[in-house]
């Protein structure tokens, strides 16, 4: 009766979880399960971290809400501690990616809006991109089937095919604003944009008078074994999106930009309501200090070694099953020469969770505190629904 009483937006799984011990989900009967999903690399300090947890239960006894109109001293502390750890110099607090990358767009707008050029509000896009679900973002990603049925797609958008240089040369026009890009595309399939393409944009963007927005939503926050992923390039964007892991689980997402690229962006031209509220920035701070602590993006670049060790392997004992391994850090992706959706069934017959996306692709996306022993185990349970593909595939062509 309950699921009737719910919009029919999502086909869930057959799982009721009641409790999360790091990378364990453990269901109403008692089931254990290995979260390599992380609610989308959301968890990312694994479930019920004692310091986020903590963090959260103090601020709820002090104040849940407070208004923008007034200073949030934990959220001037949070801004400060993302701009002395990346690229920018101000930061935009929100609820969610979505509304992060909305911020990124209108900042990008207002900048040449402000330098007298009301014409450039063009961003250019790529095919498989996912940039969020508002009317606006469904109109960056550019993906038919999230457009369908919610009217004329949002003006201002021109996407090119991912990975052409010539095509994006070529769209560049006096009305572009400018460029958005995911270092790695997620619900695009674990495809990871070549180091030299993001120079290549950089460099584009600094000739054409254009700005470089990163949407780190999914590849930000450690996931990748740097802080955040564009920094594998050496390439800095102008504007940077940001949600799922800075919250640990909690809902909450950041614009971060350069003094600059922010500089049209005044009182009273954008708001929110909950955005930086108090419980959020608790939680937020709480995940930095676990992330920016010592040795731990070191620790998450050395499990990413033995996941990605294992998953090759897997890839050379079953060629029908597995085609390819992507990705970065735990950031990874399982290309299927299967049906992708059979891999995860079979994966979560074994206790161990995924996350599909396109081009055939399962995500593995574990909690950042995840151990090597508990990479192990996984590749295991991974290998076992493998084997059992594999071995369907025999008895059908028997």
């Amino acid at each position: 009766m309950a699921e009737a009483a719910l919009f029919d937006t999502f086909a869930r799984a057959p799982l009721r979880f009641v409790r999360g011990e790091g990378v364990w989900l453990v269901t109403e009967s008692g089931e254990r399960y290995l979260d390599f999903g992380a609610g989308v690399a959301v968890t990312s300090c694994g479930h019920a971290h004692p310091h986020l947890v903590g963090a959260l239960k103090d601020q709820a006894d002090k104040v849940w809400h407070l208004s923008n109109l007034y200073e949030i001293p934990d959220q001037e502390r949070l801004a400060r501690r993302l701009v002395d750890a990346t690229f920018a110099d101000k930061v935009f607090f929100t609820n969610s990616g979505a509304e992060a990358l909305e911020c990124a767009i209108k900042t990008a707008r207002r900048y040449h809006y402000s330098k007298g050029h009301p014409e450039k509000f063009h961003i250019i896009t790529f095919e498989g991109a996912f940039h969020g679900r508002t009317i606006a973002t469904i109109a960056a990603g550019g993906q038919e089937k999230y457009l369908e049925g919610f009217g004329p797609k949002a003006q201002g958008f021109d996407q090119v095919p991912f990975g052409d240089l010539d095509a994006l040369k070529a769209a560049i026009t006096e009305n572009t604003a400018a460029i958005l890009i995911e270092p790695i595309q997620g619900e695009g399939g674990i495809r990871v944009v070549p180091k030299e393409l993001l120079k290549e944009l950089r460099a584009l963007c600094d000739s054409h008078g254009l700005l470089l927005m990163f949407d780190e939503v999914q590849t930000g926050v450690g996931r990748t074994g740097k802080f955040f992923a564009h920094e594998w390039s050496g390439v800095a964007p102008d504007i940077m999106a940001v949600a799922k892991g800075i919250g640990g689980g909690f809902p909450f997402g950041a614009c971060l930009a350069t003094a600059e690229a922010a500089s049209g962006m005044k009182p009273g031209v954008h708001g929110t309501t909950y955005g930086g509220n108090p419980l959020a920035m608790a939680v937020g701070n709480a995940v930095l200090d676990v992330v920016l602590g010592d040795g731990f993006l070191e620790h998450v670049r050395d499990v990413a070694l033995v996941f990605r060790q294992g998953l090759a392997a897997l890839k050379d004992r079953f060629p029908h099953v597995i085609e390819d391994i992507r990705g970065e850090g735990l950031m990874l992706g399982i290309k299927a020469r299967v049906p992708a959706g059979e891999l995860v069934t079979a994966m979560r017959e074994e206790h161990i969770l995924g996350v599909p996306a396109g081009d055939n692709v399962i995500r593995l996306l574990p909690p950042l505190v995840v151990t090597a022993e508990e990479a192990r185990e996984g590749i295991a349970r991974i290998e076992r629904a493998a084997e059992k593909l594999h071995n369907e595939q025999l008895k059908k062509s028997a």
